[in-house]
């Protein structure tokens, strides 16, 4: 009980006010008041040991443990187990404890491969950069590495933190379930304070990787964690079938009540006409008789009794199976496996496979949806001047070549993709070697032995790394950029940074161009063999010590570079100093710095030497390395080029993009060495190794639609900002000419017009943009942004409005350095893909972020538009100029429909050809991110969506994952459409779920979108089966069974009903009651779960070549509320006939009841089974099987039951009355004649509808018995009959309605 009541009082103190709490202590006052301002909003965590065991005390009972379901202790084992944990607690050494007893501000060490208990901050980690990291499987399907942080001014302890000695506080956020945010402060003894981010936070659920132990003191626990905020159980989706059936079932109850009124009804009149008092009617204790009305009252509830079969709660049961079996042979079919990845579908949803088969939208994604999401680096413009990159095209068309050439083989080949892409790899470097080969040469023999060792060693790792493919990696530099590359030397970089020459800033801006792409990014270097092992190289291990005295300077040195190389502001171990003291550490920066690493002795050779440099005139004839840390003394020690190996690299990105800009920036020898939390190296081929110093990283978000790093640069030793991100952002980042020297300001002018012009142009070519820009800032003005980015980082309140506010004050006044042009491939088979299922008539739109002319380049690509489409674009800036475009496009729309249509009329339908008749007016609808905030508005919603009724497309680019969701959801609600949302990322989650049906494919970005969705492709492409072949099965087989069950119920309770006009509505039944009970349970039950698994109308390739046929689930043909009243018609007649045949044959005969029931059950098992038969479109073995099995466990069951069941009164005894049957051949005749009658206007009817009215079902079905020839001939026929009457329709649509 102590657990309840702990968490009810822990839930009514957050009720609460806190100002209305009183300190229960007077030495504690001041604590408690700032315990009780706090706690309403925010979380105090107090450490369990060490200087605040009293306030641990009070403040540990206002939060909950970790126990989720058990208590902690019973009455038996309180007193020992209390005693012993108090006794531990004292000892300076961790226990084990059971997640249970884990509570908030306990201290937690794991080591590797454990599980996370709670949410913890994290303190220490053994890896000497301070990170972490963690698989985060369980909570977002991701299997590769997440890196945490520890919290800054404890990354650098020598040993392991101690939990007596930690004297902070941490206060943060109440409880959430926001996984991808975190904020809060911890607060030291001398009230300075560091902020706390999602990056020191270790989830619940998360496992330790790569990491030996880590410490963390906890802060949310049990079912306050954020994996258990977000566990709200499944999400249900209820399909479309569903219900209707709901809706039919209703109808069900209401014809019960009105059959058992009518029961009652007649009962009560039947005993009103007996004037005598009838023998069957027997009075109560007190001898009074029941009248009339009550004794239809109580026959009301006793025919309900009788008649409840008509409710069909088996079907349910039936349906679920069916649904499996159906799921079933999803996942099993063949050709959703996709070799490359070694995957297949995956049906995360059992109750929506039906609606597969009547999606009418699809809302689409175009990154790694539409597209392979292999970021190919194809063009860059720098300094105004494009780079095309032509041998790189080429090697690309070698990989297609030979791509084509190898599909048929890896068809037949079995195992992983790896060795594939390997042997391609080799394959063009065998047949394109010729083309960089001219620009390799111009570079040095220490150069051309760095890229040899490069390609031995990329290959053998392109298998293991994510966006490592070799048509990703192997980047062949563009010539005439890389002759200016090798000509940039240390001289010449110092040069172009106080020279304003064309020239001089042309070198300026190549380097700092290169240095962006290196260094913008969170990319993660490791080894070739260890994955997420980083690769560091140790300034130390590459200096050749000469004597004590260079030791002693070395260390010196060393601990110089330790104190400056923390980002700020940071608590180090010394508490005394206060939030001021960060910014006086700014003046470490400002030391200055001697020349960066000259890495390679063919560009030191080439350089002028300068014997009066203090680096020369210690070691005369050798090459002199320096190695420069950021804000530390140069390091005078010479080393070799054979004393430091270029070690073999692998790159781990978070996404394509900077993998692929990593990997162009490699192309031209600026190469990503390694990376720490505090630290940068980058090997520039002109520069040697740059160590920067890293200040701060702004990541990417949707809504600066940019990222940027803060480094302290080597060589000049100032801060530089380095920005990335989308051109309709960044250009109005730039700063003006009246911001410029006046000698640059007009080069500046020219750069940002043909930057701009080559953007346009490369968003034509379908390629996604990238601008590149950086600011130079001073020490003060870095100091003063410190301070506001220090303050927004330590807030609780608002702080993602603070950050926000800070990361834009900091990206201001950019200076344009260039522009890069990356190439995504579309996925193998999307434009026949889309081009089936817009035959199929579904809508597709493409829902993207990318900007207008690279989606429109794309849609024309995946021939979602085409060239004979007129483009709308809708593009305003404020909700009314939105209404009136809107409007003017719909008027355009109508005045080109009506012109279309005059010119038919005037050509005449009769001697006009089908290509005449078919030319209609296609149209589509461009519309950009910040015109849908206006379009979603409630008064213009009506009109878009019936502006995007009369498109044949629609592509919404730069859009938000907000947006995408709001727009299915728009579209599901106010047209009342079945949707279907396709997507690869988290930014595609929102409108997966919000969709009827939810599908994820399963890319390089991360498993998110698949463990949100209802099915998980691993292509595009089997969209097109998923839907026109198993959409189309799983419909209609669940419809016809859905009324097969609903006819055979209704059929068989009508038998119990014809009797109540015979035996007085008495609610007597004709039939034995084991019968009556396992009629439906057994006898009828199996057939119509085999017909809903296993039939089929039309095969898969027809479906697959005929997507017209699709039309006929969408429409929902085979369950309209006609079919379902005919059903129950004809569930009637069939009654009728069952009941009266043997009624009529037996008149006036002397049987018992139950000889007169048994004909009619036996005749109705004949009726409801050939019934089956008579709908099945494909009969196999297995259904034959049940059948027969069905009837033959019918008999045997009567017979038995015949044989061994005898009761005592001989006017209702079942026994022997089906083996008397058996023998009298009335009884067959009876069988017989009551089947053919009752089916006969069913069979007729489809044998007319076959012959006479064939719907294009029953035209599809009849192809398969075609030769393959005149199949071939007649599919020919039947697309061109379908594309005209498609257009025409299209164009009718298009008018608009009187």
């Amino acid at each position: 009980m102590a657990d309840p009541i702990r968490w009810a009082r822990y839930r009514w103190q957050r009720l609460i006010p806190t100002e209305g709490r009183e300190c229960s202590s007077n030495n504690s006052s001041s604590k408690c008041y700032q315990l009780s301002k706090t706690t309403g909003k925010h979380r105090v965590v107090i450490p369990c040991l060490g200087h605040f065991k009293e306030e641990y005390e009070k403040l540990s009972k206002l939060y909950m443990n970790n126990k989720i379901r058990t208590t902690r202790y019973t009455l038996l084992t309180f007193l020992p187990r209390n005693l012993f944990e108090q006794f531990h607690r004292r000892e300076k050494k961790y226990i084990d404890e059971c997640w249970k007893n884990v509570n908030v501000g306990d201290f937690v060490r794991l080591s590797r491969n454990e599980i996370i208990p709670a949410d913890m901050v994290l303190l220490y980690s053994s890896d000497p950069d301070g990170i972490c990291y963690i698989e985060t499987a369980s909570l977002d399907g991701e299997t590769n590495l997440k890196q945490r942080q520890v919290v800054r001014g404890y990354s650098e302890q020598v040993s392991e933190i101690d939990p007596e000695e930690f004297s902070s506080r941490i206060e943060c956020e109440s409880p959430n379930n926001d996984l991808s945010c975190f904020r809060g402060f911890v607060e030291h003894s001398n009230m300075d304070r560091v902020g706390l981010s999602k990056e020191n936070l270790l989830l619940r659920g998360c496992t330790v990787r790569n990491t030996e132990a880590v410490v963390g003191i906890v802060v949310y626990a049990g079912h306050e964690t954020k994996a258990m905020l977000n566990n709200s159980g499944p999400h249900y989706k209820r399909s479309k079938l569903e219900r209707k059936v709901n809706t039919d079932i209703l109808w069900c109850v209401l014809l019960l009540l009105l059959m058992c009124l009518t029961g009652a009804v007649g009962h009560g009149i039947w005993l009103s006409k007996y004037s005598e008092v009838p023998f069957f009617n027997i009075p109560g204790p007190d001898g009074k008789l029941s009248p009339p009305t009550l004794a239809g009252f109580y026959m009301f509830w006793t025919m309900i009794i009788l008649l409840q079969v008509l409710i069909p709660v088996s079907l349910y049961v039936s349906i679920e199976i069916v649904k499996l079996g159906q799921i079933y042979l999803i996942q099993n079919d063949i050709d959703f496996y996709y070799e490359k990845t070694d995957s297949t579908i995956q049906c995360r949803a059992l109750n929506i496979a039906e609606d597969l088969g009547q999606i009418q939208y699809i809302f689409s994604d175009k990154t790694g949806t539409l597209t392979e999401n292999k970021m190919v680096f194809r063009r860059c413009t720098i300094a105004g001047q494009e780079y095309c990159h032509e041998e790189n095209a080429k090697r690309l068309e070698c990989y297609q070549e030979m791509d084509s050439k190898d599909e048929d083989s890896a068809d037949c080949q079995c195992g992983s993709s790896a060795p594939t892409s390997k042997c391609q790899g080799n394959n063009w470097r065998a047949v394109c070697e010729p083309l960089n080969r001219k620009s390799m040469t111009q570079l040095s023999g220490r150069f051309s032995a760095f890229k040899r060792q490069e390609e031995a060693g990329d290959t053998s790792n392109s298998g293991h790394m994510a966006f490592s493919s070799p048509i990703e990696t192997d980047v062949v530099p563009d010539t005439q950029l890389l002759e200016k590359f090798s000509q940039i030397s240390f001289h010449s970089y110092q040069q172009s940074e106080k020279a304003s020459s064309k020239s001089s800033l042309e070198t300026m801006y190549i380097a700092d161009f290169f240095l962006a792409l290196a260094i913008c990014n969170t990319v993660v270097v490791s080894g070739p063999s260890q994955t997420h092992q980083k690769v560091r190289l140790s300034s130390l291990s590459r200096m050749p010590i000469k004597s004590l005295e260079e030791i002693r300077q070395m260390f010196q040195r060393f601990s110089v570079w330790r104190l400056s190389s923390s980002p700020l502001p940071s608590v180090k171990e010394s508490s005394s100093e206060s939030p001021n003291s960060f910014v006086r550490k700014l003046s470490i920066f400002g030391m200055k710095l001697a020349s960066p690493t000259l890495d390679g002795a063919d560009e030191r050779i080439s350089e002028p030497h300068n014997t009066d440099s203090p680096e020369n005139s210690q070691v005369p004839g050798e090459i002199h390395l320096v190695n420069v840390a950021a804000g530390g003394e140069p390091n005078h020690a010479v080393s070799s080029i054979e004393l430091s190996p270029i070690p073999k690299l692998s790159y781990e990105a978070e996404s394509p993009d900077e993998a692929a800009l990593v990997h162009a920036a490699r192309a031209y020898k600026c190469v990503l060495q390694s990376r720490t939390p505090d630290q940068v190296t980058v090997d520039f081929a002109g520069l040697g190794s740059l160590t920067f110093q890293l200040l701060h990283i702004l990541p990417f978000d949707s809504l600066r639609k940019r990222m940027s790093v803060v480094v302290r640069h080597p060589v000049s030793n100032k801060v530089v900002v380095y920005t990335k991100g989308s051109d309709s952002v960044m250009m109005d980042l730039l700063r003006t000419a009246s911001e410029v020297h006046t000698n640059n300001s007009e080069i500046e002018e020219k750069i940002k017009e043909r930057t701009q012009h080559h953007l346009d142009d490369y968003a034509r070519r379908g390629l996604r943009t990238l601008c590149i820009a950086k600011k130079v800032m001073s020490d003060a003005e870095y100091a003063e942004w410190l301070n506001h980015r220090f303050l927004a980082e330590t807030s609780i309140d608002n702080r993602e409005d603070l950050l926000l506010e800070s990361a834009m004050r900091l990206e201001t006044n950019l200076t344009l350095l260039g522009a890069t042009g990356i190439e995504d491939h579309l996925q193998e088979g999307v434009p026949d893909t889309i081009q089936a299922l817009r035959k199929a008539g579904i809508k597709i739109w493409m829902l993207t972020g990318d900007k207008r002319e690279t989606a429109v380049n794309i849609a024309y690509a995946c021939k979602l538009l085409e060239p004979k489409d007129k483009i709308f674009t809708l593009k305003s800036q404020s909700r009314d100029a939105c209404a009136l475009v809107m409007s003017k496009i719909l008027e355009d729309i109508q005045d080109n429909t009506s012109v279309k249509k005059n010119r038919s009329e005037k050509l005449g339908n009769a001697s006009a050809s089908p290509s005449t008749q078919a030319q209609g007016f296609n149209s589509g609808l461009v519309i950009d991110g910040r015109t849908l905030e206006h379009v979603l508005h409630d008064s213009l919603q009506n009109i878009f969506l019936e502006l995007t009724e009369k498109c044949r497309a629609v592509v919404c680019c730069q859009a938000t994952p907000l947006q995408k969701s709001v727009l299915v959801k728009l579209v599901r609600s106010k047209l009342k459409a079945m949707t279907l949302a396709v997507g690869d990322g988290a930014n595609d989650v929102s409108m997966i779920q919000v969709a009827d049906t939810g599908v994820g494919i399963s890319g390089q970005e991360g498993m998110q979108a698949v463990m949100a969705s209802d099915f998980a492709i691993s292509q595009f492409r089997h969209l097109r089966k998923l839907l026109l072949v198993h959409g189309h099965w799983c419909y209609t087989r669940l419809t016809n069974m859905v009324l097969y069950f609903f006819y055979k119920n209704v059929t068989y309770v009508n038998l119990l009903f014809w009797y109540q006009f015979f035996c007085g509505f008495s609610g007597t039944s004709m039939t034995d009651y084991w019968i009556l009970i396992l009629f439906n349970l057994l006898f009828t039950s199996v057939p119509p779960i085999i017909y809903g698994v296993l039939d089929k109308d039309v095969s898969a390739e027809i479906l697959m070549e005929l997507p017209q046929l699709y039309t006929m689930s969408q429409k929902s043909v085979a369950y309209l509320p006609s079919a379902f009243w005919i059903t129950l018609l004809d569930a009637f007649y069939q009654s009728l006939v069952c009941f009266f045949v043997p009624y009529f044959t037996y008149c006036g005969s002397d049987i018992d009841i139950f000889s007169f029931g048994n004909p009619i059950n036996t005749a109705a098992l004949f009726i409801m089974l050939f019934h089956l038969l008579i709908e099945c479109k494909s009969v196999t073995w297995i259904h034959t099987v049940v059948i027969v099995g069905s009837i033959l466990f019918y008999f045997v069951f009567t017979l038995a039951i015949g044989a061994t069941c005898k009761t005592h009164n001989p006017r209702s005894d079942f026994y022997w009355i089906m083996e008397k049957h058996m023998t009298d051949p009335v009884f067959y005749l009876v069988c017989l004649l009551t089947t053919c009658i009752a089916l006969l206007p069913r069979y007729l009817i489809r044998v007319l509808q076959g012959t006479l009215f064939p719907s294009p079902v029953s035209r599809a079905k009849y192809l398969v018995r075609l030769s393959p020839e005149e199949r071939r001939k007649e599919i020919k026929r039947w697309k061109d009959e379908c594309n005209v009457n498609y257009r025409v329709k299209l164009q009718a649509t298009s008018v608009p309605s009187s």
